[in-house]
């Protein structure tokens, strides 16, 4: 039975819990905690001293115009950086997680179908780092000049601009957690991006989960393993099959 992107983005809850399952999610998880902590810490310190910086521009006897500045200021520069951030610092925790986020994809693929999840060691993993930092390369020469005209687009055109960065935030983290399985089974980047643009209802609707999770702080350091997690199944259970026939 067909399922929508929503449904396979929170079944990658369940995934991450399941037994034999778990170790392949630890590296993952962990490198995402510790770039989102540091990168967290340092922007959030920047906005401070951006809004103080701007308030102090204002004389001291227009007090509560320097009020209304910060009341105002700090959601719109929050939201500002959430947006531009998820994206940004996703797409650099994916680069470094690549080799392991194929693995989990390649373990989650063979627990749904049923199979050994086997144990390779190591040394298959390293073999696969040129691949899989090669995929990774690929999909940011294909995202940054995109990246950095929907990002003009968000800084110059209010509302409009900021609700197309989403849409192509939501589109690229389909692409980029959804190519994980397409890879494993050496479908070009070509390939699969058309490919997934033929079921692009589900995968518009999973990269704005994606999204929307990634904005919530603490629930944010597990979306890379539940995203994978979840596009692996959308994979295996109507991906697959489709770009067969």
């Amino acid at each position: 039975m067909s399922s929508g992107g929503v449904h396979y983005f929170f079944e990658g809850f369940s995934l991450i819990k399941t037994k034999g399952l778990k170790r392949f999610v630890f590296v993952p998880l962990t490198i995402n905690l510790v770039l989102f902590s540091v990168a967290f810490y340092f922007l959030f310190g920047q906005i401070e001293m951006g809004i103080a910086y701007v308030i102090d521009l204002v004389p001291e006897w227009l007090g509560w115009i320097k009020t209304a500045i910060s009341f105002f200021l700090w959601p719109l520069a929050v939201i500002s950086v959430l947006l531009i951030f998820a994206l940004i610092f996703g797409t650099l925790a994916n680069w470094i997680a690549a080799p392991f986020n194929g693995v989990l994809s390649e373990k989650v693929e063979r627990h749904l179908t049923g199979q050994d999840l086997g144990d390779e060691g190591v040394m298959a993993l390293v073999k696969d780092i040129p691949r899989t930092v090669g995929r990774e390369l690929t999909k940011l020469v294909w995202y940054l000049p995109r990246a950095i005209g929907f990002l003009l687009l968000f800084f110059f055109l209010p509302i409009i601009g900021q609700v197309l960065w989403f849409l192509f935030n939501a589109w690229m983290m389909a692409i980029q957690y959804c190519d994980y399985p397409y890879d494993n089974h050496k479908v070009d980047f070509t390939r699969m991006r058309l490919h997934l643009g033929e079921h692009k209802g589900k995968a518009m609707t999973f990269g704005m989960m994606v999204n929307i999770f990634s904005l919530i702080p603490v629930v944010n350091f597990i979306v890379m393993p539940v995203a994978i997690c979840g596009a692996t199944s959308m994979w295996v259970r109507e991906l697959k099959d489709t770009l067969a026939s």
